[in-house]
């Protein structure tokens, strides 16, 4: 069994991933990190753990994450392959629940899960915003994050790998190729990595656009896109008007509409607000309302560009 991961210019922050992985209840026979060309002291940190864990680095500099995780699964020796990111701390038991289903040999493919692992107001908030908790998952349709999840090389082969003509959401189309082969995931919440959301609003866009960029090139969720553009440049600016010309009392309905839209992120920030001051309180809920609005502006602006790039190379995408 090898766990596979990627890093690029992680530096001392690759040690969280390392240290959680060499304390897990259950050990790896190998694992195997694909390195895209990191430039600073990424690689060195990783030469002292070959002392505490078995360890394979593989140089990929260029590479992208579908071809370092591609490059670090052909170089493993595993049947079953664990993949993480360098962004993440494992559970101790993270490894031992991911892989018990495949005690089953019809089991090909395991879905694990990750918590927000916030350190500041602001990740607090962005935590209940942009990541989802385990109840608000349906096992039956779960594309799992590659922060936690594991599968047979057989299965890997079979969906074709990672697609590496694309650079975001390639999990989304590996996991997409996967559930066709072999139907839904197996879904093991407790296998659990944590994760810290990202901590500012500009880190934030920029993830949303290249995420809305991919889902572009890819053809992923165009009719979800489709709505947010329609509630922004239709929706929203309609009922303003109609607010001014109309009635003010329609202001209301834009009240509960947009009340309605923080209910997840609201719903999952409540139980966190107990250990926060008064001040501390309001900064984490006037948050919410500007990380949907900037996660949402990001997604318009990138969808439509890597929509462009595919119309530019349909024959390659069109093979998947």
């Amino acid at each position: 069994m090898s766990v596979i991961l990627t890093v690029l210019n992680e530096g001392e922050a690759a040690r969280a991933v390392l240290d959680s992985l060499c304390k897990q209840t259950l050990r790896p026979d190998e694992v195997v990190i694909a390195d895209g060309g990191s430039r600073d002291q990424t690689v060195a940190v990783l030469r002292e753990y070959e002392v505490k864990l078995p360890l394979k680095i593989v140089s990929a500099p260029g590479s992208s994450i579908a071809q370092g995780r591609n490059a670090a699964i052909r170089a493993a020796s595993g049947d079953i392959l664990g993949v993480t990111d360098a962004g993440v701390r494992c559970r101790p038991d993270w490894l031992e629940r991911l892989t018990a289903p495949f005690g089953a040999p019809e089991v090909m493919a395991v879905a694990g899960f990750f918590c927000s692992a916030p350190q500041t107001v602001l990740e607090t908030a962005m935590g209940s915003t942009v990541l989802p908790e385990a109840r608000d998952v349906n096992p039956a349709t779960y594309l799992p994050s590659s922060r936690s999840v594991a599968f047979r090389r057989a299965a890997w082969e079979a969906a074709g790998g990672y697609p590496e003509w694309l650079d975001y959401s390639e999990d989304v189309i590996f996991d997409l190729a996967l559930r066709r082969k072999f139907g839904p995931f197996v879904f093991v919440p407790q296998a659990l990595v944590d994760f810290r959301p990202r901590g500012s609003l500009r880190a934030l866009a920029r993830q949303y656009y290249q995420y809305a960029r991919g889902d572009g090139k890819a053809n992923l969720f165009p009719r979800q896109h489709a709505i947010r553009y329609l509630t922004y440049l239709v929706v929203a600016p309609l009922l303003v008007f109609t607010a001014v010309t109309v009635s003010p009392w329609l202001w209301l309905a834009g009240l509960a509409a947009g009340l309605s839209y923080l209910r997840l992120p609201l719903r999952r920030l409540w139980p966190r607000l107990a250990s926060m001051t008064l001040r501390e309180r309001v900064t984490a809920l006037a948050y919410l309302p500007l990380i949907r609005l900037t996660g949402d502006v990001a997604k318009m602006v990138g969808y439509p560009l890597g929509v462009a790039w595919r119309m530019g190379r349909a024959k390659v995408v069109g093979k998947y």
